[in-house]
């Protein structure tokens, strides 16, 4: 059967984003090492993409998402998946003549840096990488965006939901350093539901946005949320007059006609998650 969408990675949120897509009528294939792990009825497609170029099937494109995961995390891995694992997926395309109508790239707000000061973080803030992952999804996403006329980087927070239990687990054993540090995260589902959106609105959709809930929080306000739900020690209190680091605002992802089913993290981590 011929597909319609081409999901190039195909971890927990690109099944997830694919699964959506499905629901929607489309036909997917998704590219994933392991194809045994592409859920039904995803068409699964085995490529190692940091080693070899895939080889599609059937396509009448209308959709690309890019959504690739790289372990562990260092610059090296994320040059092989990000940058050239890409760029044999988008190679293979072009041999193909297959141009999509709407494509989005998951990349992540780690490009941006620390941003220290009043204002807010948004898709205007100038990039700044702390370190070689980040560069190497800053180049990428100008990979993306040169080679696909259509394409839009969508930049996403912290992951959370799903059965992600790092912080609950930190929380518990009394590991919360920094309390008064703005952290900023973005519940799975809403993410998912993100990149459908940019992809089936009905007006073309930016090049550029950002993926996270509406309310940045001092990670000792939500370490003290879920201390309470799990009956764990209290941690380190939050002094906003202390407080550092990034404060994103989703203000042009809402403006398209998105909206979170958890604004903020009170919400998500209530939702079955603490």
């Amino acid at each position: 059967m011929t597909s319609d969408v081409l999901l190039v990675g195909c971890g927990e949120l690109g099944s997830d984003i694919g699964l959506r897509l499905v629901d929607l009528g489309h036909e997917v294939a998704a590219i994933r090492r392991d194809v045994a792990r592409v859920p039904a009825p995803l068409h699964g497609l085995a490529v190692d993409l940091t080693r070899e170029a895939p080889r599609l099937p059937d396509l009448d494109l209308g959709l690309l998402v890019v959504a690739l995961t790289a372990r562990p995390r260092t610059e090296d891995s994320y040059r092989a998946t990000y940058v050239e694992g890409m760029g044999r997926a988008l190679d293979a395309l072009d041999r193909a003549g297959q141009v999509p109508r709407r494509a989005v790239l998951v990349s992540s707000t780690a490009v941006l840096g620390s941003q220290d000061g009043d204002a807010p973080t948004d898709e205007h803030t100038p990039p700044r990488p702390a370190d070689g992952p980040g560069r190497m999804l800053l180049e990428a996403e100008r990979h993306f965006v040169q080679r696909v006329p259509t394409g839009t980087v969508l930049r996403l927070s912290g992951l959370y939901g799903h059965g992600s239990r790092n912080l609950q687990d930190r929380v518990r054993e009394g590991r919360i350093q920094d309390p008064h540090r703005w952290t900023n995260r973005i519940h799975r589902d809403d993410a998912a539901a993100a990149v459908v959106h940019l992809l089936t609105r009905e007006e073309q959709p930016a090049r550029l946005y950002l993926g996270t809930d509406d309310e940045p929080a001092q990670l000792g306000e939500v370490a003290a949320f879920l201390a309470e739900r799990l009956g764990a020690p209290t941690p380190p209190p939050a002094d906003p007059a202390r407080g550092h680091g990034k404060r994103l605002s989703n203000a042009l992802l809402r403006s398209s006609g998105w909206e979170p089913a958890f604004p903020t993290f009170r919400q998500g981590y209530a939702h079955g998650e603490a």
